[in-house]
């Protein structure tokens, strides 16, 4: 994916805001802002866009749960329409149940009513994009043969001793100007168990490709991995 995706939950009062990493593989909370006016608005999610160097906004559409386009739709579709006018490239994308998925994992989180309702549309927004990744991915595989099938699409590495073992991409962070991932040991290999969890620097090889960088400082990874633990919204 050559840009990330800013995705927005759009609501009469607030809108929720998430983006997609790097590798376009994960939905990532951003905020849930707060409506003044289309001027205000679109300032707002222009200097968003900005901040994460793309033009590429994903709006979900609250469809009818028939599929029929009602009132609401037209209030995304105009504010979607200042947006473009803002020089930003609008999708649309299927939004029906996200805010009421958003609502019941929070509840399953025992978040209290108030702090619901800060998040539920960023949330939303999270659902809704990755929902939109994960179909982008499909769509882009069906019909294709893979050149070697791994489990899970797992991340084949080798340790010191030359042995590979195989991780699966968990999650993406942002901190500090840099993008690091969290990777999951897929079995018990060399010195890691199943499930273990190891923090890297996503970067790029000489041809500019992307790679993995370990880290050596205790003190940074600590940093990171708290930054994924605020990422996540964990209560």
């Amino acid at each position: 994916m050559d840009k990330r995706i800013v995705a927005l939950d759009v609501g009469d009062r607030r809108i929720g805001i998430a983006v997609s990493d790097p590798l376009g593989l994960t939905a990532q909370p951003v905020e849930t802002y707060t409506r003044v006016g289309y001027g205000p608005d679109t300032r707002r999610i222009a200097e968003i866009a900005s901040q994460y160097e793309t033009d590429q906004i994903l709006c979900g559409l609250p469809l009818n749960m028939d599929g029929t386009q009602g009132f609401q739709v037209e209030k995304v579709r105009e504010f979607a329409a200042k947006l473009e006018e803002a020089g930003l490239q609008v999708t649309f994308y299927d939004e029906r149940m996200t805010t009421v998925l958003a609502e019941q994992a929070l509840l399953e989180a025992d978040m209290r009513r108030d702090h619901r309702k800060k998040k539920v549309d960023m949330v939303a927004a999270v659902m809704i994009l990755q929902s939109y990744l994960d179909a982008q991915r499909a769509d882009l595989t069906q019909g294709e043969e893979p050149e070697e099938e791994t489990e899970d699409d797992a991340l084949v590495m080798e340790d010191e001793n030359g042995e590979q073992i195989r991780f699966r991409l968990a999650a993406t962070i942002d901190y500090a100007g840099e993008t690091y991932v969290l990777l999951s040991c897929l079995e018990s290999a060399g010195d890691f168990e199943r499930d273990e969890s190891l923090i890297m620097l996503a970067t790029q090889d000489d041809a500019g490709e992307p790679c993995y960088q370990s880290l050596e400082d205790d003190e940074l990874i600590a940093a990171v991995y708290d930054a994924y633990l605020r990422q996540s919204e964990e209560d």
